[in-house]
């Protein structure tokens, strides 16, 4: 059964567990990482878009755990998981559910059904995403921004929290489908898994062969989740980082009066306001990680890849000359502290 937030705590109780956060947050990563070896920055920024309420996209080649540490997390939170396998067959129908008919034997009448798919969970692993056709991906879409699925007209709200985790393959291209620049703009974070080291490779090996398996208990619930939610938007954010956080997506947009002369050169397209959105958003939930009360400049600093990665659209200059997202953001995040 799908797992629902209950109602919403009052300002008493928010108190109580703002003084137990720091404990909880740091069993949470604890636990994960009873599972997970090394990777600590991916996990953490998982973590962070998580707690912010928004959706990531996580990109690194197969093999690195990205199924396991969002399944790590389901567990730890006792939220329903449901991973869906991007296929370049698979239909709307396929992953949000659909209509049947059947026979009512007391009447006779034939009535309809609605069946619910695999999005009607609370966390969700849309593996391989840019494997499926547009049609399938815009479902998704709609599901991801509004929360709710729309079948033969009717609306079906979805559980609460709502969490997505798309991966990708860097690697192999053949027979994908590049997402439009609408839905990559709803992800809030692209999160790059790489290799782990070579002694965390070595434990990941000695953990795996073995017959005993680490079990990990459960730190929060629906209610504990979006409760911890609804604290994230209430940290606050000072002006002059507020003011920063625009600065650096303003500094994205090629053509404006905000644009550096850098950006200029070798932007295409920039990011939107969403984008300073996330930065403020997983700033706040950085600082509860790291048991502040208080978002800070270094805190947006921090996440400007994540965020800034997939929103930007470098020119063929740029791609001629091997200047990825990821130069292209560390540069203005440079000019930036200047």
């Amino acid at each position: 059964m799908l797992k629902r937030a209950s109602t919403e705590l009052t300002e008493r109780e928010k108190g109580a567990l703002l003084d137990e956060l720091p404990a909880i947050l740091a069993r949470l990563e604890s636990e994960i990482a009873r599972i997970i070896v090394g990777q600590r920055e991916v996990t953490r920024q998982l973590l962070v878009a998580f707690l912010a309420g928004g959706h990531s996209i996580i990109e690194g080649v197969p093999g690195l755990a990205k199924t396991l540490i969002i399944k790590s997390l389901a567990d730890a939170t006792d939220l329903e998981f449901k991973r869906i396998q991007f296929t370049p067959d698979l239909m709307p129908s396929d992953i949000i559910g659909t209509e049947v008919i059947e026979e009512d034997l007391s009447t006779g009448k034939r009535v309809t059904r609605f069946i619910s798919g695999p999005l009607f969970a609370n966390i969700i692993l849309a593996d391989e995403i840019n494997r499926t056709p547009a049609r399938t991906q815009a479902a998704l879409l709609e599901a991801m921004q509004e929360r709710q699925v729309t079948v033969a007209g009717q609306r079906y709200e979805l559980g609460d929290p709502f969490f997505v985790l798309a991966t990708q393959n860097p690697i192999e291209l053949e027979g994908t489908f590049a997402l439009p620049e609408a839905e990559l703009d709803r992800f809030m974070m692209k999160i790059v898994i790489d290799y782990p080291a070579k002694e965390e490779e070595m434990t990941i090996l000695s953990r795996t062969t073995s017959s005993r398996q680490p079990v990990i208990n459960r730190v929060l619930d629906a209610q504990g989740v979006t409760s911890i939610q609804s604290i994230v938007r209430d940290i606050p954010a000072a002006t002059n980082v507020v003011e920063y956080a625009t600065r650096l997506v303003r500094s994205t947009r090629p053509g404006t009066g905000d644009a550096t002369a850098y950006t200029n050169e070798w932007f295409k397209w920039g990011a939107g306001p969403r984008a300073g959105q996330s930065l403020l958003l997983g700033a706040k939930a950085r600082a509860l990680l790291d048991g502040r009360l208080t978002a800070s400049i270094e805190d947006v600093r921090s996440l400007a890849h994540s965020v800034l990665r997939h929103r930007i659209i470098l020119n063929f200059r740029a791609e001629a000359r091997g200047i990825t997202p990821d130069l292209a953001v560390s540069r203005l995040v440079e000019e930036m502290a200047d």
